[in-house]
């Protein structure tokens, strides 16, 4: 099998980033993570790419040149497809148009409820029974692109915001991986 290219964009600790690369090292996977960008140089996530010898770049999005530089190189390494995995920033329109269909996210709630950030409070307060996770392509209007996968997890009336994000992300990381099984068919 010839695995396509893909760069995974991240901001923190990179759990999602990790659960896709190893998902990567499997044989049948249709991807190869060939880099990783993070929208600053304290990532935690940043670890992983350390560990399994991926180059990382650091994206400044306000840095033309910094901007440049990074498209570059993700058109240097043939990437087909970005997997936006904790990237907490707004991708501008040019760099959308650049990549146009190649860009997806996962989203920490059955979309279209619980756009933006906060999702696990926003879904405890609206006493909610069901919650999960979104594979979404990317647009310009934020977590509103067309959904490729949605995971389910059901909300126990013990749950806090730490223990639905705990088993919401253990749903993220077979969704994700699934997802890009999907894309690639």
């Amino acid at each position: 099998m010839v695995k396509k290219n893909a760069c995974v964009f991240i901001s923190g600790t990179g759990t999602n980033l990790k659960a896709l690369i190893k998902s990567s090292r499997e044989y049948n996977f249709p991807i190869n993570i060939n880099c990783i960008v993070s929208s600053t140089k304290k990532a935690d996530g940043l670890n992983f790419a350390k560990i399994y010898k991926i180059p990382y770049y650091i994206l400044n999005l306000n840095n033309q040149l910094n901007f440049q530089s990074v498209l570059q190189k993700l058109k240097g390494n043939n990437v087909s497809l970005i997997c936006l995995a904790g990237y907490m920033k707004i991708l501008k329109k040019n760099f959308l148009n650049k990549f146009n269909g190649k860009i997806i996210n996962i989203h920490p709630s059955l979309l279209p409820k619980h756009k933006g950030l906060d999702a696990y409070k926003k879904v405890l307060e609206s006493k909610e029974k069901i919650t999960g996770c979104t594979v979404h392509y990317v647009n310009e209007k934020l977590d509103s692109g067309k959904k490729i996968l949605q995971k389910k997890v059901f909300i126990s009336s013990n749950d806090n915001e730490k223990t639905l994000k705990a088993r919401v992300q253990q749903a993220e990381y077979r969704a994700y991986a699934e997802a890009v099984i999907k894309l690639f068919k």
